[in-house]
């Protein structure tokens, strides 16, 4: 099985959701080692802003063909300004391909790329859960759940790490959470 794992944060050292994604797949791969992992941060090497050459593309690109490649996908993103960071987004537009990853039908859009498990490591300064203040304007999980969803994968599993710009308690209880949440997920039968 092939494992894609993404970094989007552009905190570095310093990112939790980076902290968690590294987890997942340590995790992930400790329990079956024959996972051949790919690896891209997509700060340090981003990808440009959609284009009109890259959306006509009816090869689609790299980013593409190495997504539909991957059984297993490990997204580690922090959430900024309500969503995800942009250069998750410029990835996602290269996933996203009517008749690749979707077709439209006369019953609606149809996703083509289930069956791969997906795993989001997000973190979040605040508290934007159900239930929470902040709720209306969360639109990272929302988003990745709505795409994902769009193209087939309906079941992604997020590892959550809430409230970590609160203060450093908080933030070191939120991490130790996430962290443990993550060491107890099960590679896909």
């Amino acid at each position: 099985m092939k494992l894609l794992h993404l970094d989007s944060s552009i905190l570095g050292e310093n990112s939790v959701s980076r902290a968690v994604s590294a987890a997942i797949v340590g995790n992930l791969t400790k329990a079956d080692p024959s996972l051949e992992v790919s690896y891209h941060d997509l700060a340090a090497e981003a990808l440009p802003h959609l284009t009109l050459d890259v959306l006509g593309n009816p090869d689609g690109t790299p980013e593409l063909a190495e997504f539909l490649a991957a059984d297993v996908i490990v997204i580690g993103a922090g959430m900024y300004n309500f969503t995800i960071p942009s250069q998750l987004k410029a990835w996602l537009d290269r996933v996203l391909v009517a008749g690749k990853t979707f077709q439209y039908t006369a019953e609606g859009p149809k996703g083509l790329a289930g069956g791969k498990k997906v795993y989001v490591a997000l973190s979040r300064g605040g508290y934007y859960g159900e239930g929470q203040p902040g709720a209306a304007v969360e639109h990272a999980e929302s988003y990745l759940r709505a795409v994902l969803g769009f193209i087939g994968i309906t079941d992604p599993v997020f590892v959550l790490a809430e409230g970590i710009a609160i203060g450093p308690e908080v933030r070191e209880k939120a991490l130790a959470d996430a962290l443990a949440e993550a060491g107890a997920l099960t590679v896909p039968a």
